[in-house]
């Protein structure tokens, strides 16, 4: 049977739950294709690299965007939502999320259907 004390104690002293770099590289990359509302047409998903030091994170994440956008405020968006959903999901303090934009994607330099040239 719990004690008042018990309840009462401050999380950090209850335990700790040991979290892999891996899975906050996944929770990552899946909040970064959220903020982006998908993965543009001939891209890849965006990929994320995470350092974890003492309960902090730092992430990078790697990313593909259809052109033409407004890089600096999908970057910004990227970098809000990943820092919110790992602070939630996972607890842990993110010091730094920096982006990288890999390759911009533009529906009129797409390959055309089975013929591999530029339209």
């Amino acid at each position: 049977m719990p004690t008042d004390l018990a309840v009462r104690a401050p999380v950090r002293e209850r335990g700790a739950t040991a979290i892999a770099d891996r899975v906050v590289a996944k929770i990552s990359a899946r909040a970064a294709r959220e903020a982006l509302g998908g993965v543009p047409e001939g891209g890849h998903p965006p990929h994320a690299s995470v350092v974890v030091h003492r309960d902090a994170a730092r992430i990078s994440i790697s990313l593909e965007l259809g052109y033409p956008s407004d890089v600096g405020r999908r970057c910004g968006a990227v970098r809000g939502r990943v820092r919110s959903r790992v602070e939630e999901l996972v607890g842990m303090e993110v010091h730094e999320v920096s982006v990288h934009v890999e390759r911009l994607h533009s529906a009129r330099t797409a390959p055309t259907a089975g013929k591999g040239r530029l339209a």
